[in-house]
């Protein structure tokens, strides 16, 4: 009675390192040219497809990939940071986006010139740090006006776990 209770957990031992191996593969996404559709595979995808998007199996140590409510508010509601220099409340600005999750871009700027091209691009005098969620901005780091924005654009309220925070930018 033994023996076919320990091969059976054996069998079920052997299926799991094989589920965690075949977990590890690529896998390609992209539009399909003759149909239009999504196609999903391990395959890589033919000559002439469009929209391909290549994930890599994560290993130990690797970022998890961003969730589906991610995914679809960076989709729709892209972030920039615009910051400078020296300036503590672009790194507070920087960490609550950390906190939450957000995949963001950075600008980095340099010149006063740039901070009143920045002013006109969102209609008024702009003070750093700034944001854009999509066409929705706010200048000056004040986290209840920022989370607002990020609520309504879907971001979840934390990050998730394995979630890689953005460093400031080279300078």
């Amino acid at each position: 009675m033994l023996a076919p209770a320990r091969r059976r957990i054996a069998r079920i031992a052997l299926m799991l390192l094989a589920t965690t191996a075949v977990s590890a593969q690529t896998t390609y996404r992209w539009l399909d040219p003759t149909t239009g559709r999504t196609v999903i595979s391990d395959l890589p995808p033919p000559p002439g497809a469009r929209q391909v998007v290549i994930y890599e199996g994560s290993g130990a140590g690797e970022p998890q990939p961003l969730s589906y409510a991610t995914r679809q508010a960076s989709e729709k509601f892209p972030v920039v940071l615009y910051t400078s220099a020296g300036c503590s409340a672009c790194e507070e600005a920087r960490a609550l986006l950390n906190r939450r999750g957000v995949p963001f871009s950075e600008k980095l700027l340099r010149s006063q010139e740039e901070l009143t091209e920045l002013g006109r691009q969102l209609g008024g005098n702009a003070t750093l740090p700034s944001v854009t969620v999509g066409r929705q901005s706010a200048t000056g780091f004040v986290p209840g006006h920022w989370n607002e924005l990020l609520d309504l654009a879907g971001y979840p309220a934390t990050a998730p776990y394995g979630f890689t925070p953005s460093g400031p930018p080279a300078q």
